[in-house]
């Protein structure tokens, strides 16, 4: 099993924790609680009101998330969720905490933008960076199935740059 830290869309009550409730349904990820990233990164909204964690150890913020537990079968579709054979996200580790508790630094892993565009997400925020993907950040959200066909996710990503 591989733990995953998720800091957005794939959280509780938002649009594709559908997916993680499948799995956990299944038995294939368990869900441990609540978390934060040790060290401060940051988090960027991109196009379509995407949230990116950009791996910039020690600027942003610490992030907030949920921590799970995810089987062999479980990370295989995580990855295909983030595209990281397209290079959309690369998976990292990372240190988590979790609050509720007094326990010693937690390894995980998490879905990073890919760093061919991530340094300009960044420069493209301003500096701007949330600590927690909430609903407020998540207005404007578009679903995949709701985005303008026949463009890839990096055709989108590198028209919002430019704009």
């Amino acid at each position: 099993m591989t733990l995953v830290f998720t800091y957005g869309t794939l959280k509780k009550g938002f649009p594709n924790h559908v997916l993680l409730r499948r799995l956990i349904d299944s038995g294939d990820a368990r869900f441990l609680g609540g978390c934060r990233t040790i060290h401060p990164y940051p988090l960027v909204c991109g196009p379509f009101r995407v949230p990116f964690l950009l791996h910039l150890p020690g600027s942003g913020h610490r992030v907030g998330g949920e921590l799970y537990s995810v089987s062999p079968h479980a990370l295989s579709l995580l990855d295909d969720l983030e595209g990281t054979s397209l290079g959309h996200y690369q998976r990292l580790p990372l240190l988590v905490d979790r609050p509720a508790d007094d326990s010693p630094p937690i390894a995980a892993q998490a879905y990073f933008a890919h760093p061919s565009y991530a340094s300009d997400l960044w420069k493209k925020s301003g500096n701007k960076v949330s600590t927690d993907y909430t609903s407020v950040e998540a207005t404007g959200y578009v679903r995949r199935a709701d985005r303008p066909p026949n463009v890839s996710f990096l055709d989108h990503i590198r028209s919002f740059l430019a704009s």
